[in-house]
């Protein structure tokens, strides 16, 4: 597992949220859960504005998705099958949105 990957949603809200992004150091790979934040289809996002820095939007397969980091959550390893996809080149904006929700700049 890589810090940056993507990975199909295998829970209940799959077809509004269809990816999860592994936001979790490599360094702490021996653990048996990951830290992720879910990514959010924006035609199952209703129109209200979030502070961009926090929730930005990123793009896989042609299509935009909302990343959604005040909903970010630890999951077992388990459920996070073979990586789908790399946002290691987003790696700025998503640890921008990571430190604006801790430290609020």
């Amino acid at each position: 597992m890589a810090r940056f990957d993507v990975y199909a949603n295998q829970g209940p809200h799959a077809d509004s949220t269809p990816w999860l992004l592994d936001v979790q150091s490599d360094l702490l790979d021996a653990l048996d859960s990951r830290v992720v934040i879910p990514l959010r289809s924006l035609q199952h996002f209703p129109a209200v504005r979030l502070p961009t820095r926090l929730t930005p939007v990123l793009r896989i397969e042609g299509q935009d998705f909302l990343l959604e980091t005040p909903k970010m959550a630890a999951v077992p390893r388990r459920v996070l099958k073979a990586a789908m996809h790399s946002l290691a080149h987003e790696q700025a904006q998503i640890c921008a949105a990571v430190d604006f929700l801790f430290q609020g700049y």
